[in-house]
């Protein structure tokens, strides 16, 4: 079977999500999150890639990234390498931490962003509660299981976190866009709006059809063959 291919180039934006090994934990406390977040932020350095948007859950992560390098692969290889070392030697276990390679969307960052960050935002609302969604609401933009709260409040800032990446659509880094981008992510979360995933599947790509069209054409080569799929791995 042919291996799916993979897209990089530099500029491009991702989706990525990785999940624990037969859906296990890959956090089990706050602290796990935290040394997360530092390796994160170290591999971020290290291989030049830039973080719009992050979600921990407790058995997955999501990622909204940048690579001026066209890097993916060897930065998601880099880090994952190192919170597997760190989780395994904290529970004296060892082995495989996640299930199989990452999988990544490339994303239409002109049209798909801004919709693809508030999915991420929004992932630990995806689980039942019976809480009241003013206090779901409130819980979400205090808590740094996601960016968001960087987002609402500048006090809450992770030095590691692009923020510019996606305020820019609201017209910058100030109050007011800090505030339409809460209410635009929080309109998500009361009509429940779909997922922009649903628009990749089969082809690994979130964008307009023009889009998805032109990266066909300059990365898959054999455009005859089934095999031969722009799904985005490792």
């Amino acid at each position: 079977m042919t291996r799916p291919l993979r897209i990089q180039y530099p500029n491009a934006f991702y989706h990525v999500t990785c999940r624990g090994n037969e859906q296990r934990e890959i956090f089990r406390d706050k602290e796990d999150r935290e040394v997360f977040l530092e390796l994160l932020a170290r591999s971020l350095d290290i291989f030049d890639v830039k973080l719009a948007a992050y979600a921990c859950m407790t058995n997955h992560f999501h990622l909204l990234v940048c690579t001026p390098k066209g890097n993916l692969s060897e930065f998601m290889r880099h880090f994952n390498i190192s919170y597997t070392g760190a989780f395994n030697r904290k529970y004296h276990r060892s082995g495989h931490l996640y299930q199989g390679r990452y999988k990544a969307f490339l994303i239409d960052a002109d049209n798909y962003l801004l919709e693809v960050s508030r999915y991420i935002h929004l992932n630990p609302l995806r689980i039942k509660s019976k809480d009241s969604q003013e206090k779901r609401w409130h819980d979400l933009s205090q808590d740094d299981q996601t960016s968001l709260p960087g987002y609402i409040n500048q006090r809450n800032w992770k030095e590691f976190v692009h923020y510019r990446i996606v305020l820019d659509y609201f017209g910058g880094d100030t109050r007011k866009s800090r505030t339409e981008y809460r209410s635009f992510v929080e309109e998500g979360f009361r009509k429940e709006v779909p997922s922009p995933l649903e628009k990749g599947k089969g082809t690994g790509i979130i964008g307009k059809e023009n889009f998805v069209e032109e990266i066909k054409q300059l990365f898959v080569k054999d455009k005859k063959s089934s095999r031969e799929q722009p799904a985005l791995r490792e």
